[in-house]
């Protein structure tokens, strides 16, 4: 039986890596902080990753895999002291904003990256990213899989990005939905499914090297398009331009008051990332179709009038609208 060490496991992500390894049969241990659920069938280590005995009761163990998904450096570093030479393969989960420049298109896994993390500096993700790849590499060279996912999108998406623009069309109906001027803009997403899919086989399998890990580039118009169509949306989108937004506080990509998946203009490389190692390391995407069903599902389910970490809410969107000539 393959022995599993998911540094995590209660999370949205890992949840489901752990969740894929439990169902092909492997023994599966979580080792978490505690206070959510692991998937049925694998086991939680209780512990702290800050703490300096973290990984006292996993660290006499033989793994057969190790996946790690923390951007926190300190914790990706101590876990490769304490683990790396008891485990057979590491699977680190990294993210497109490794990558130090987002201006060239079709930049694939040989692109500069930022410079790591320091200790004691202010914290900056992709710089955070960058650290943690450094410690795994130098710690397992080629028994190390580093898998950069871009926009993570799905069920269960707790950033409520992707699944802004879905929900917004079947909550609004026949009625207008604000959007940012979309000609020029991309999109570039990944089911969750599909990741922790290509985490698991990969992991399975030993392979070692590096991929983007995300969907083909599409045109956001694209994206929103087929949105408008899995929510039945049948009412205008009326696009504006960006510095009519920016002059009213509406912000960029995520976070409140914002729309999602808008980007600034001077970042064409960002949602345009080369994915053929991806492709040739065997990994899937299924359809975009698919994808926005499955979301909108989670979406009623969850209230599409909620409370939401990224986006307009509906009363902002209509204030917002009622200004446009």
């Amino acid at each position: 039986m393959t022995d599993v060490l998911i540094l995590g496991g209660t999370g949205w992500l890992s949840g489901r890596v752990a969740a894929r390894w439990v169902a092909d049969g492997a023994s599966v241990t979580c080792l978490a902080r505690g206070g959510r659920p692991v998937p049925d069938g694998a086991t939680l280590v209780v512990a702290d990753r800050a703490e300096a005995d973290a990984y006292t009761a996993v660290a006499a163990r033989e793994w057969d895999e190790v996946v790690d998904i923390s951007s926190i450096p300190e914790h990706v570093d101590s876990a490769v002291r304490a683990l790396a030479e008891r485990a057979a393969h590491w699977t680190y989960v990294s993210s497109l904003s490794v990558y130090a420049s987002d201006v060239d298109v079709d930049a694939d896994e040989t692109a500069a990256l930022h410079e790591p993390a320091v200790t004691g500096e202010e914290y900056d993700y992709g710089r955070a990213k960058s650290a943690a790849e450094a410690s795994v590499r130098a710690a397992l060279a080629e028994r190390v899989a580093i898998v950069r996912p871009g926009l993570i999108v799905g069920p269960g998406d707790p950033t409520d990005r992707f699944g802004y623009w879905v929900g917004r069309f079947a909550l609004a109906g026949a009625e207008p939905v604000l959007a940012p001027v979309l000609d020029g803009l991309r999109a570039q997403v990944i089911d969750v499914d599909d990741l922790a899919g290509f985490i698991t086989a990969r992991g399975g399998a030993g392979w070692h090297g590096v991929a983007n890990a995300t969907g083909e580039s599409i045109p956001l118009r694209e994206l929103l398009t087929a949105a408008r169509e899995a929510a039945g949306h049948t009412g205008p989108l009326v696009e504006a331009d960006d510095e009519w937004l920016t002059a009213r506080d509406v912000a960029h990509w995520a976070g409140p008051r914002s729309l999602p998946l808008w980007l600034p203009r001077d970042m064409p490389g960002f949602a345009t990332r080369s994915i053929r190692a991806y492709h040739a390391a065997g990994g899937g995407l299924r359809d975009l179709g698919q994808t926005l069903r499955r979301t909108l599902s989670d979406e009623r389910g969850r209230g599409l009038d909620r409370e939401r970490r990224s986006g307009l809410s509906r009363a902002e969107e209509l204030e917002l609208l009622a200004q446009r000539p």
